[in-house]
């Protein structure tokens, strides 16, 4: 792994990029290197900083809101038919998310959907079906939680979930709800973050989950493991925007949980940019370190390489898919 910068991020920041989390109890310093370089406990770490970090609650339109602090961002839709939850956030963050979640309103947990087959994003769905929800997903999203399942970037092997906790209601392209006065569509992007990705619309709304297709304000993890590419995040990026309008309230993945179209554009474009650029430079014979030294990244790093995924090792992961 290249050599990174010397910027150091708090405990609290590396809980604000990867758990999407809104504070921290304090603690040493970390590196992006250093959190890197330690692949194999990277998960560890991020259980263990979920187990105390507060759940930020943000109302979003109508009836949904968004609990920011456990994995990724999670959507929460209230109403007569129950609570529907957009992924379900790391298991050991259970007593702050039931908190958060009384104080949206009183309603049973009936439904959960996984927006991808990630850690961050379905830790907590053993509990969450104990505690009455119906979990729907992706097919490959199913298959990924029923398996043993690597992320070779993490060095880390995802053991199955209990036999609860992997969605029993999948689709292989799109699949309808209506749940709560609301028009609910799930939709798969085909390869993007993962091979696993949906878009959660909510038609009345206006409001759209499109989870790790968007990182507000930061560079991406790509999962190349698991079928994700450079081109299939601006794939999703297209889709998201040509799917929204600018009155569109668009919930992320990571990074500022609520979002909009112009945002977007300004992500995905920044997407394209790094990636011709690294293309360009591969195509010349250039090594991967060498494209990192050349730093192609440069224009975009004060906005977006601030956080866990620092330019160099967004490089990497834009080389490795062109």
């Amino acid at each position: 792994m290249e050599q990174r910068t010397q910027k150091t991020m708090s405990r609290r920041g590396f809980c604000l990029c990867c758990l999407g989390g809104a504070a921290m109890a304090a603690g040493g310093w970390l590196t992006p290197r250093q959190a890197f370089a330690e692949a194999r406990g990277i998960v560890s770490l991020i259980k263990d900083s979920a187990a105390t970090s507060p759940i930020a609650i943000h109302k979003v339109r109508g009836n949904i809101s968004v609990l920011e602090g456990s994995g990724g961002n999670i959507a929460v839709l209230t109403g007569r038919d129950g609570k529907l939850l957009i992924d379900a956030g790391i298991g050991v963050s259970r007593p702050q998310l039931t908190k958060a979640l009384l104080a949206v309103g009183d309603e049973p947990i009936t439904h959960l959907v996984n927006s991808h087959w990630h850690f961050d994003h379905t830790d907590g769905n053993t509990w969450l079906n104990e505690s009455g929800a119906v979990i729907l997903a992706h097919e490959n999203t199913r298959k990924h939680l029923a398996e043993l399942q690597r992320v070779d970037d993490w060095d880390y092997n995802f053991l199955p979930l209990p036999e609860g906790g992997v969605p029993t209601e999948v689709f292989a392209t799109e699949k309808t709800l209506k749940l709560n006065g609301a028009s609910i569509l799930l939709k798969y992007y085909g390869a993007a973050h993962t091979d696993s990705d949906i878009s959660i619309t909510f038609g009345e709304a206006d409001v759209m989950h499109v989870a790790d297709t968007f990182w507000s304000g930061i560079y991406p993890f790509i999962d190349y493991s698991t079928g994700g590419s450079i081109d299939g995040m601006i794939a999703a990026s297209d889709a998201n925007l040509a799917a929204a309008s600018k009155d569109t309230i668009i919930i992320t993945g990571h990074g500022r949980p609520i979002s909009n179209r112009a945002e977007l554009q300004e992500w995905r474009d920044m997407l394209v940019a790094i990636r011709d650029a690294v293309a360009k430079l591969k195509k010349k014979g250039m090594s991967q370190d060498e494209v990192v030294a050349a730093k192609p990244t440069a224009a975009y790093d004060e906005r977006y390489g601030q956080f866990l995924i620092d330019p160099g090792f967004f490089t990497r992961l834009v080389y490795h898919g062109v």
